[in-house]
């Protein structure tokens, strides 16, 4: 069983910044991409950037703002988001493609989610 765990969530004002991370743990031979997405309420679920071993991406609306980066050893992913607005409110949830053993099929996993809000 592999799981994610989200941290770093929280209340900041308008233009603060924050730093997320994910840490995935269990039965884990190699992960593939790594992602964050965010569900604003009332909204559905937006992709916010993803990477993989060599390249990132990021929601256009985000570029600048937000970095994705990994640490391969620790099997986590991060998310720093500087100049935060109060449009970025939401729960983000990272998402990791997973392969327990050599040849098995990617699994997608999903965390549970951390709050981040920003008040104006």
């Amino acid at each position: 069983q592999v799981q994610l765990v989200e941290s770093g969530g929280g209340l900041v004002q308008v233009g603060g910044s924050l730093r997320l991370s994910c840490a995935a743990s269990g039965t884990i031979w190699k992960i593939n991409g790594m992602g964050w997405s965010r569900q604003a309420p009332g909204k559905q679920r937006e992709l916010v950037a993803a990477i993989t071993s060599g390249d990132t991406m990021y929601a256009d609306s985000l570029k600048g703002r937000f970095t994705i980066s990994r640490d391969n050893a620790k099997n986590t992913v991060y998310l720093q988001m500087n100049s935060l607005k109060p449009e970025d409110t939401g729960v983000y949830y990272c998402n990791a493609e997973v392969l327990v053993r050599p040849l098995s099929p990617g699994r997608g996993v999903w965390g549970q989610g951390t709050l981040v809000t920003v008040s104006s």
